[in-house]
């Protein structure tokens, strides 16, 4: 059983990964996206999915 503090944990993993997904499409957005920025920002949010499922 969860207890309040993995799940608060969890949420909080939950809120950055959002964060990310949003910068993410942010700078897809862009006329000339930086391919180092994109491709760190989807490694950050691999990890951040990974420690979520890991719960």
């Amino acid at each position: 059983m969860a207890t309040a503090a993995s799940t608060s944990h969890v949420q909080a993993l939950q809120s950055k990964h959002a964060g990310l997904e949003a910068r993410l499409r942010d700078e897809m957005a862009r006329p000339a996206p930086d391919a180092a920025k994109v491709q760190d920002l989807k490694k950050r949010k691999l990890r951040l999915k990974e420690e979520i499922a890991r719960g």
